[in-house]
């Protein structure tokens, strides 16, 4: 872990209330996956807290991450200009192990979507099939970063753009053809539960693991601001133990 000065390259509005910020990091800031996330000031030292974003695009020594603007610390964020010093603290938690796996199932719904271009990025000799849903046609972005998959659903609440429904529906009226040997999904808590109902009524014996997305305050797990229940009972840290946990070990 460590903390940076990291440089901004560019940072711009992808979707309805998504920006993209890309950051220069220096030499020697370590190798980053999907599933991980940094901590990132957002320019006014004021707001102390930094903010927890997940690895979206780690190319070389560039990392992109997506945020949604939604309080003041993000509205500040946007204002942020090419050439400015943000710091940054990297890398957190675990990520996608995908390891052992050849074919896998990929749910993302909102900005859930994001981690889970990174995993795809650094497994390209993986067979990937992508069900990802948005809001509205509005939330739509970044699709040419699943269009790598070997297949791709896109859904929305409204069916303003691809089909109407959700991520996990899709998935599971395709998953009979595609026949993953691995599911990997992240998005928002009712979605994550909606996953792990499905799959135990399909009684199909799949490894799911899910990118919890919690609150976080300091992201190193002193804190426990973002702790969970595991299934035996006892609390997990997300940012510390997770954020990425096999599906039956968390209660959602």
């Amino acid at each position: 872990m460590k903390d940076l000065s990291a440089t901004v390259k560019s940072n711009k509005r992808i979707a309805q209330n998504i920006y993209m910020i890309t950051l220069t990091l220096p030499e020697g800031a370590g190798a980053l996956h999907g599933g991980q996330f940094v901590n990132l000031s957002v320019g006014d030292n004021s707001l102390l807290l930094r903010r927890p974003l997940g690895v979206c695009i780690a190319e070389g020594n560039d990392l992109s991450l997506c945020y949604q603007v939604k309080g003041k610390g993000t509205v500040n964020l946007t204002e942020v200009k090419c050439g400015d010093k943000l710091n940054v603290l990297l890398p957190l938690g675990n990520y996608f192990d995908l390891s052992g796996y050849k074919s896998i199932a990929v749910i993302g719904g909102g900005v859930g979507v994001f981690p889970l271009i990174a995993a795809i990025r650094e497994n390209p000799d993986k067979s990937f099939y992508s069900y990802i849903g948005f809001r509205n046609k509005d939330c739509v972005c970044l699709l040419n970063e699943f269009e790598k998959s070997a297949r791709l659903t896109v859904t929305t609440d409204d069916g303003s753009y691809g089909k109407k429904g959700n991520a996990v529906d899709a998935y599971f009226s395709d998953a009979a053809n595609i026949k993953a040997d691995a599911v990997i999904a992240c998005g928002p808590p009712v979605m994550l539960k909606a996953l792990k109902t499905k799959i135990k009524e399909s009684g199909v014996k799949i490894p799911c693991f899910v990118s919890l997305e919690e609150r976080m305050g300091c992201g190193i797990g002193a804190c426990l601001v973002c702790v969970c229940k595991t299934a035996d009972g006892k609390n997990a840290r997300v940012c510390k133990d997770g954020p990425v946990f096999e599906i039956n070990e968390v209660e959602l």
